[in-house]
């Protein structure tokens, strides 16, 4: 009987190792199993980042598209842009499908961005050289309308607080005054003689 104890803990002893060896090789699977989640969900965090971005990519193609459609004076540049962000938005889909082309787009964004800047730069430019040409024009009205009222009043020895009416001014003008219209949409008053005639229109006065 004390001759099998010794095998009996041999035996033991092996059943203990062998059990330390299973349960090693479980954890050491279910690390791996682990790893390999670990690996899935950051991909799956990575996919949505990109997502996101693309998302943000997307609108602000559309935001462009609607500031594109309010140059009309740049019919040209506008179209291509508009074919330029036709083409982006394929190239969105494709890259949120396969996830891939990121940094290119964004490139591409960037470019019709500045591209957008600058047809809104000489957009303003226009319109300001336009508005500074109409108030050009509509002031040489007015200091023609001024030279004809000062006619009048020489030829008709008229009293400085006299208002001549347009039909009194209008053999004193160049064509009687024919087109002799605000460019801007104004409207004229003649006013006093010792008063400038006016435009309706703010910042078209004579100086």
């Amino acid at each position: 009987m004390k001759s099998a104890i010794p095998w009996v803990c041999v035996l033991a002893l092996l059943g203990g190792v062998y059990f330390l060896y299973s349960a090693g090789k479980t954890k050491e699977a279910e690390l791996v199993q682990l790893r390999q989640q670990a690996d899935e969900l950051a991909k799956v965090r990575a996919e949505n980042e990109d997502l996101k971005k693309l998302t943000a990519q997307v609108d602000e193609v559309v935001r462009l598209r609607k500031d594109n459609e309010d140059l009309l004076r740049l019919r040209n540049e506008v179209k291509q842009l508009r074919d330029q962000g036709k083409e982006l938005t394929g190239k969105l889909q494709v890259a949120q499908s396969q996830g891939a082309q990121v940094q290119l787009q964004q490139q591409e964004l960037s470019k019709i961005a500045l591209e957008n800047q600058a047809l809104r730069t000489q957009t303003q430019q226009f319109q300001q050289a336009n508005a500074q040409n109409h108030a050009n024009a509509c002031i040489n009205n007015l200091r023609q309308i001024d030279g004809a009222k000062q006619q009048w009043a020489l030829e008709h020895t008229k009293q400085p607080n006299a208002i001549p009416t347009l039909a009194d001014i209008q053999p004193y003008l160049a064509n009687k005054g024919a087109g002799m219209i605000c460019p801007a949409g104004g409207s004229y008053t003649l006013n006093s003689l010792q008063a400038a005639p006016s435009c309706s229109v703010p910042g078209h006065v004579i100086q």
